[in-house]
Parts: structure tokens; sequence; C-alpha cells
């Protein structure tokens, strides 16, 4: 049971580590696995280096073995197996070519663990090159052969041959020697020497130079001989014959070739002996070449000939020097010198070429004809078979100028600069142009491209002034007074800036009432088309945009409102690009007349309405101050029409009286005073409107004579109902009425 779970846990474990393997037989763990370079990773060229690979292990088993592996620059150098925990790769006498970067892998019962880490290794100094030559001494042309050797060398090599310090061939070997096939074509003593370069990508190291060497190169012994027959006092026209050979000559297995040449021109080649015959040309080269090419060794042999012109080469002239279409012209074609003393005068031929059109004169040389159109002429001058041509002479007939047009450069504003071009459809330039106005010059400019133009600036001052220019073209002196060159008066409008803006109203501004329409009129002095703009200060937006082909323009408002009331102005431009301002117009809507007297009666009718109220308060207020009060008594009983009405004043001795004297002279007590404490209900409106004493109630009975039939029933009315009245000193006076009293006796004790 202790094995099973021994071996569970090392499942486990091997499961959760890397570099721990477990199989059916054995269990084993790799550490890590390491390379290194002894005796260091920078050595020179002969030291003997290790490579030291070491991967120990872990096992359960002792005898692991493991498959190492080395690579240089990722190319396997080197494998083996081992079960010792380490391998030693020896690198002795290590080469630059040894130079690289080095890795170690293992193998372990065929599962590949992780490799080492790369590690570099860097040899300096190259072994010197050595040159050896098959021959120190050597003939024109004959071959040598030259080995250079890297000694102790290895990789991927170029050798480099150098003759006195210049670079002759290359070759690329994968050897430590490499053989070179040299030639010698020209007499001299020559130094060689060799280098290498070994390739270690991506870079490669260069070697010393080697031991130097010298080659003497002797001379051939094979003469060339050139002969040329008239070889002085050559004219043109004369017969040449020309010999080129070799002398002493060996016959050998290099090809062999014999050339004659003149200039750059081939004109014979052989083997040994070759032979020209050729008439003289002035023209021609005057040196002759016989060239014998052998191999890399070349021989030659030169001579120069002067050969004098029989006659010069014919020139080719017209006149006159300036023509128009269709005008007659003479053209005339002259040899300037000739070789009196081998040929005379008469026997020079002239001929033209293209010979339409034209016809020959008398005289030699002279040819004449109408011009049409572009042409190119050349002539031919020929003596004793010996033909010179002329250069080419071009002959451009001119076409007269055209009459020309005159206009203006864009606008022309009023107190600007205006720009006038005077330009013809057609004609030869150059042509020259001026300007008039009226009949003195502004003026000229000559157009020699067809990209110029002749614009003329001009400032306008008036209006008017822009009608008096005029303009002439001319492309020869024989046609500068021609009247048919010159143009119209220039007829162009002059446009006058805006001024003087004003800014009117419809109808007048002070006669403008609510739902009229209103218009508002802009008016200025400039040259149309205008363009206007209303605005409403306050608004920088304009109200109205509109451009006119008139000096004025308008803006309406179909239905005015209080709104529409305020300062208003208007802009106008028009081509000139300048922009004048009216002054601004106040403008106040009114109402209408009939809202006016709406108006005008509601305010009548609220001052008559306060004044009623006025009267009635002061009315009020003087009936106070007199003190007036007024007591109206009814009798209890709804079947009496009979009242009571007694006066008071402050001045009768009634009012602070406890009874009242009736006419019988009986007295009644009809005024009780008001206990301090008792509360008594008082209007609540007198209070606030007067400052005046408290008005006292009395309750007055009216005698009744007791009607038997109603019996004692009606003996209650006598306590029938009570109006009390306020007494003011503001009411005014109350008559007096006294019933007529005939009991007294049933009069009621007064009650408080």
């Amino acid at each position: 049971m202790g094995l099973l779970i021994l071996l569970t846990s090392t499942l486990l474990c091997s499961y959760f580590h890397p570099g721990t393997v477990v199989d059916a037989q054995r269990l084993f763990t790799l550490r890590e696995i390491t390379l290194t370079i002894e005796p260091s990773n920078d050595v020179m060229r002969g030291t003997n280096v290790t490579l030291r690979c070491k991967a120990p292990v872990s096992s359960s088993e002792p005898g692991l073995r493991r498959e190492y592996t080395i690579y240089k620059d990722n190319n396997l150098i080197y494998n083996k197996t081992s079960i010792l925990e380490e391998i030693l790769y020896p690198l002795g006498e290590a080469r630059v070519a040894n130079s690289g970067k080095y890795r170690c892998e293992i193998n372990i019962d065929d599962k590949p663990q992780k490799p080492s880490q790369a590690m570099k290794l860097t040899v300096s100094g190259l072994s010197k090159p050595q040159l050896h030559l098959n021959k120190f001494v050597v003939k024109e042309g004959e071959e040598v052969t030259a080995t250079c050797t890297a000694p102790g060398e290895t990789g991927s090599f170029y050798f480099y041959i150098y003759e006195d310090s210049n670079e002759i061939k290359e070759k690329q070997v994968s050897s430590n020697q490499a053989e070179f096939k040299l030639r010698f074509s020209s007499v001299n003593t020559r130094r060689i020497h060799c280098t290498y370069t070994i390739l270690i990508p991506p870079d490669s190291v260069k070697s010393e130079e080697s031991n130097n060497v010298n080659v003497s190169v002797k001379e051939l012994p094979i003469t060339i001989h050139l002969d040329i027959d008239p070889e002085n006092d050559v004219y043109e026209g004369d017969q040449l014959n020309i010999l080129c050979k070799v002398i002493n000559f060996e016959h050998s297995h290099e090809s062999v070739r014999l050339l004659l040449i003149q200039g750059t021109q081939i004109l014979s080649s052989g083997v040994t002996n070759v032979s020209h015959s050729m008439v003289a040309q002035a023209n021609d080269p005057e040196e002759f070449e016989c060239k014998l090419e052998m191999g890399n060794v070349v021989k030659t042999a030169t001579k120069r000939i002067s050969v004098i012109e029989l006659f010069s080469a014919p020139t080719l002239t017209m006149s006159p020097a300036e023509i128009f279409e269709m005008e007659n012209m003479t053209l005339t074609c002259k040899t300037e010198h000739y070789a009196s003393e081998r040929i005379r005068k008469d026997e020079l031929i002239y001929t033209l070429d293209p010979s339409q059109n034209t016809h020959n004169h008398d005289r030699k040389g002279v040819f004449s004809g109408k011009s049409k159109s572009e042409s190119n002429y050349t002539c031919v001058a020929e003596a004793r078979g010996i033909k010179k041509r002329s250069k080419t002479l071009t002959v451009r007939p001119k076409v007269f100028v055209s009459i020309p047009k005159i206009s203006v450069v864009g606008r022309a504003v009023l107190g600007q600069p205006v720009k006038i071009l005077c330009q013809s459809d057609s004609g030869s330039l150059p042509i020259n142009y001026t300007l008039f106005k009226d009949p003195s010059e502004v003026r000229t400019i000559s157009i020699e491209l067809r990209s110029q133009q002749a614009v003329f600036d001009v400032n306008i001052t008036k209006p008017e002034d822009i009608k008096k220019y005029i303009c002439k073209a001319s492309n020869s002196h024989r046609h500068n007074n021609s009247q048919h060159l010159l143009s119209e008066k220039l007829n162009a409008t002059v446009i006058v800036p805006p001024s003087h803006a004003v800014l009117m109203v419809v109808p007048d501004f002070r006669e403008i009432y609510e739902g009229q329409h209103l218009y508002l009129l802009c008016r200025v002095d400039g040259t149309p088309p205008v363009t206007f703009k209303w605005y409403h200060v306050g608004n920088n937006l304009p109200l109205y945009t509109n451009t006119s082909n008139e000096d004025n323009s308008r803006y309406e408002v179909p239905t005015v409102s209080k709104e529409h009331s305020g300062r208003y102005y208007c802009e106008a431009f028009n081509h000139a690009n300048k922009v004048v301002r009216s002054e601004q117009v106040t403008i106040t809507v009114q109402m209408v007349l009939w809202k006016k007297a709406l108006i005008g009666g509601f305010c009548l009718l609220a001052v008559s309405v306060l004044v009623v109220v006025c009267v009635l308060c002061f009315r009020s207020k003087r009936g106070k101050r007199d003190g007036a009060a007024e007591l109206s008594v009814k009798p209890s009983s709804p079947k009496s029409d009979d009242s009571l009405t007694v006066t008071l004043t402050h001045n009768t001795e009634v009012y602070n009286a406890d009874k009242v004297i009736m006419d019988s002279g009986a007295a009644v007590s009809v005024w009780t005073k008001r206990p301090p404490e008792e509360d008594v209900a008082i209007d609540e409106e007198s209070s606030m409107v007067t400052k005046e004493p408290d008005v006292e109630y009395t309750e007055v009975v009216h005698p009744r004579p007791v009607d038997p039939a109603r019996g004692a029933a009606d003996y209650h009315d006598y306590h029938g109902s009570v109006e009390y009245a306020e007494l003011n000193g503001e009411q005014p006076e109350i008559s007096h009425y006294h019933p007529e009293v005939n009991n007294f006796q049933d009069l009621p004790m007064p009650v408080d």
C-alpha cells in the first residue's frame, strides 16, 4: 500500500514539474543544459578551444544514456551519445572560420529537452596569404599561372589578384587555395600580389597582403608597317593607296587579326597583309591606323596625312532678310574659296534642293522665287567629282499682323487702374503694339512669345475717357503707317463706384399706422447692377437683399405693426466692390384712430367714475363733520303704518337726556346708558369710517290701543320689532314725525 502511494505521488510530481520524466521503467529529471566555451569566447587564431556541454540528470537508475547535439549557426556540427553528464567538443587551433554562435541540445529516451543558451565564439586573426608564379620572365601575351594560398584557413573564400595595386581578377572557392591565368600585353616589369576574404555570415574578414612577385615581360619580335601613297600635297579627289603588313611574324595557335582603321571606321582586315584604295576627302579623319591583335597582345602603327580642300563648302543666303508670304525672294549659293591651282571657278556647278518654285538666273548659284510657306533649302557645289552641301537654310515667310482688337481685362472701375489688352488674331512675331489716347501715344509693347500679351495699365478719371483709347499693331517697319492696322476705339463700360446712398420711407415716416404697407426705398449713384441690403438696427443680418439693374430698389413690409418701429438703413455695392451706407431713418408705427378713440372713451369713463367716487366721499366726510344722526323707528306691528322719526343732534337737549318729553307733557324714559362692561354689537364698517363717539341705541315702544276682539294675543305686538338707526354726524337732519298717543298708561317700562 505504501509503494502505491509513493508511485502515485511521483507521477503527480512529474506532471506538475517540467524536466521530470516518468515511464514504466525509470524516473529522471533534467536540471539544466549549459554550454561553455573554454578558455574564452574571444580568442586569437591558433588557440585550442573546447566546447563543454553539461546536462546534470537525476535518475532512479544509474547509467542513463543521453544524446548530445552541438549546432553552429543552426547547422549541426557534432553528435554523440553518452552516459556522462557532460561532453567536450574540441576546436584545435581555432580559425576565423570557427567564429559563430553555438548551442547544445540533449535527447533522453527520445524525449528532446530544452536546449542550452547560445554562446558566441569570436576568433581573430588570419594567416598571411602566399603567392606563387610558375614564370617570372615571359613574352608579350604569354600565359602565367599564379597560385594564392591561405595557409591553415578553412571556410568560404574570395581570392583577389593585384597588378601594381590594381585589382585585375577575383575568384570564389571553398578551399584555401586559388589559381589564376595571367597574360601581359605590354613590355614592362609587373609587381603581383594577392589577398583573400573569409565569409562569416553576415560578415566577412579580410586578410593582409601576400608577398610581392615581380614578372618581367619581354617584347615580341614583330613589326607593323603602314604605307600611304601619296603622303604629301594631297588634294581632295586624289587617289590614296594604303598598305598595312606584319614583319617577322611567327605563327602560333593564338588567333591573329590585322585591321586597317580610319578614325572609327574599319577600312579593311586580314591576317598579315592589308591594302586599301580611296579618294581623299578634306572632311575625313586625317589619321590612319594599322592594328595587330594576337590574344591579348596588341601592336599598332599610325600615320597622319593632310588633305587640302579643292573648294570650300558653299553657303546659302536669302534676300531680303525679312520676307512675308507671297513676296519675291532671292537665294544665293556661293563658295568662299577654291584651289585655283587645281580648278577654275567656272568649273563649280551649283544646284538648289528643293528646286520647286524657284528658277536659276544667268549668274551661277543665284535662285529666285515666291515665298509661300515655311521651307528648308540646301545648295550643292560640285567639281571634279567632289560634292559639298551647304547648311540647311530655313525660310519662314512672315505673316502680316491682322487688325488688332482692343478690350478691357476684367472690369474698368472709375478711379482705379484699368488694364487694356491689345491683341491680333494672326501675325508673325515679334509684333509691336502701341496704345494711343486720342492722338497721343501712351506706350509701345513688343511681343516676342506666343505666351505674352500686350497689356497696358491706364487710369480712368472720367467715364467718357474710356472711348478715347485706340490700339495699333505692326510686325514690319514697312507697315507702320498703315491705317488698316488700327483697332476700333475702345468700347467698354466704366463702372462708377456707388455713392450717396439714400433711404426713403413711403408713406412718410411721421404718418405710419398699424396695418399699413411700408416701403423702404434705397437709391445710390453708381453703375448697375447694384446689390442692395436693408438692415434694422439691432439685427446684424440683412432684412432683404436684392440685385437690381437700376440705381434703386425697394423693400416692402405688407402689414406693419409696433414691432417694426425702430431705426433702419440700407447698404449698396456694385462690381467696384465698394460698399456705401445710407443715414439711419427712425420709423415709429402709430396706433390706428379707432383704437385711440376706444382708449380715450375708457379713460373718460374711468375719470368720471373716479370723480363720482370722490364727490361721494367728500359729501360723506362733510356730513360727519356736521354731527347729524338720524333714528328711524317703525311700529312693531306689521299692520300699522305709523312711524316715529326722531332727529337728534349734538346740540339738542335730548341728546344727553335720559327721558323724552312727549307732546302731552308726560315724561317717558327713552335713553339708556350702556354699561361699560356690557358687550354691545357695533357696526364694523361704521367704526372704521368715523372716529365720532360711539352711537347708542334705544328701544322705542309705540303705544297702541288694545283691540278687544283680538284679545291678549295682540298684546305681544307691543314687543314687536325694534329698528335701530345709527346716529352719526354725517347724515342729514331728518324731519320729525310724532304719531298720536292715546294712552300713555300702556307704555311698558324701559328696559336696559
